[in-house]
């Protein structure tokens, strides 16, 4: 993929629930990322919840082939801004047979944890994922807002190609982090 992605979390309404003010301007957006050479996009399925990544189909499918879709599976959205984990087998296998059919995919490039959920250990959640990478339904496997100890964890289960954590000028509490996949040559997101 290029160097520069699109985060479409922001494409929802206001804190990241709902439709957006403008439908036809969201699809605007994405069409102009693609333009100006982005071919990765990353989303999840609590992003509306699902309007993000309806909207990316309706905006871009039959994809370019070069595009990769990441999308995450893993929290619930009881309402705007709130975000709850919800990392247990049957969860996770549920949304991401969602997001297949709202993305118009058979095949999701990188599926991952949205984030580790305190109830399910890690290795239950990933477990999941192993499976439908098994079925064909995940093609790579990337874990989100997660620790060093996550990350060793996960990678007992599986190969993990990439991790997606909070980092910017501010928020350097992921270094770590970008230490590791540097060395591991694993994707930071």
């Amino acid at each position: 993929v290029n160097r520069l992605g699109y985060g479409a979390m922001r494409i929802t309404g206001r804190g990241i629930w709902g439709e957006p003010a403008d439908r036809e301007e969201a699809k605007a957006v994405l069409r102009r990322a693609v333009a100006l050479a982005v071919n990765f996009i990353d989303t999840a399925d609590s992003y509306g919840p699902e309007v993000s990544e309806s909207l990316i189909a309706e905006a871009l499918y039959p994809y370019p082939e070069d595009l990769v879709i990441a999308t995450k599976g893993g929290l619930l959205r009881p309402g705007p801004n709130q975000w709850t984990p919800d990392g247990r087998p049957e969860h996770l296998k549920e949304v991401c047979e969602g997001s297949l059919r709202r993305l118009r995919l058979d095949q999701i490039p990188l599926y991952q944890l949205h984030r580790p959920d305190p109830k399910v250990p890690i290795e239950e959640s990933i477990g999941a994922l192993v499976e439908l990478k098994d079925q064909g339904k995940i093609r790579h496997i990337g874990v989100s807002n997660v620790t060093e100890h996550d990350v060793r964890r996960a990678e007992h289960v599986t190969p993990i190609v990439s991790v997606q954590n909070r980092y910017n000028l501010f928020d350097r509490q992921s270094e770590a982090l970008v230490d590791l996949a540097e060395t591991e040559t694993l994707t930071f997101l």
